[in-house]
């Protein structure tokens, strides 16, 4: 004999199911973005980080305004094990880099590198030299109305700094690293200076880069604004300042540096 179900017994059962599957559905949803998040943590921790351009020092090969993309999964030299199997490699001249700034509050700074461990530098009329050869930097810039004798001609001749532009710490040092007028980078360390080279504040007038400072190295420039003065103190690179930017759009946009590497 066949068993009528009910209406109202066929109804709770559909009603039951769908929250059954409502609930599976968010709970896929939920370790959808929970996987997501773990993903851009990770990645943002130890692959990629973003990073905005607040000075002038790089131009033109980096203008105020880029937003880069900094590859943090470059550089080996820490000594760990995986630097074998993974594909690092060591830090090279002209390589552009993102670090920490040794002093004060460390806010990042970004500089090409131009002297490794070991290397000689110095500064002639303007022409650098590493190693007694003239270094070719098609990416210089410089400005005769601003030129600074100090940074033209380097490193000093004597203990005696007078430049206010230099850190008393690195006044007190840079002789100690100068031998028969090079300047000799140490072990662990690089010399970096910027591209616009007589507006830029590098390791002529504070130092050696450290290499537990490094980054990583910028390779693209995934957005590029016209910045306002407002602007120009957060160098984060982040979602927020990317959004504040949208309002201004299609004006202040620099449409032809989306996507541009970085040499």
């Amino acid at each position: 004999m066949a068993v009528e179900v009910q209406p109202e017994h066929h109804a709770e059962k559909e009603k039951a199911a769908s929250e059954a599957q409502a609930h599976g559905t968010f709970r896929e949803y939920l370790e959808s973005l929970l996987v997501t998040i773990l993903i851009v943590l990770f990645g943002t921790t130890f692959v990629v980080q973003t990073f905005k351009i607040p000075s002038p020092s790089m131009e033109n090969t980096l203008l105020v305004g880029d937003y880069l993309l900094v590859n943090k999964f470059i550089f080996g030299g820490h000594g760990a094990w995986y630097e074998h199997v993974l594909p690092y490699r060591d830090i090279r001249r002209g390589d552009v880099i993102v670090f920490k700034f040794p002093y004060d509050d460390h806010q990042h700074y970004v500089k090409r590198v131009i002297g490794v461990p070991g290397d000689r530098v110095r500064i002639v009329a303007q022409k650098v030299y590493v190693d007694g050869a003239i270094l070719t930097e098609p990416y210089v810039v410089h400005d005769p109305a601003s030129a600074d004798p100090f940074g033209d001609d380097f490193p000093p001749t004597t203990r005696e700094v007078y430049n206010p532009m230099v850190r008393p710490e690195w006044s007190a040092d840079i002789y100690n690293h100068t031998v028969e007028g090079e300047l000799v980078v140490p072990p662990e360390e690089y010399f970096a200076m910027g591209d616009n080279r007589d507006h830029s504040w590098d390791s002529r007038y504070w130092g050696f880069v450290r290499r537990d400072a490094i980054m990583g190295r910028p390779v693209v420039v995934y957005w590029s604004i016209q910045s306002g003065s407002e602007e120009t103190a957060d160098t984060s690179g982040g979602i927020v300042g990317f959004f504040r930017t949208l309002a201004h759009l299609p004006s202040r946009a620099r449409w032809n540096r989306m996507l541009r590497e970085v040499h």
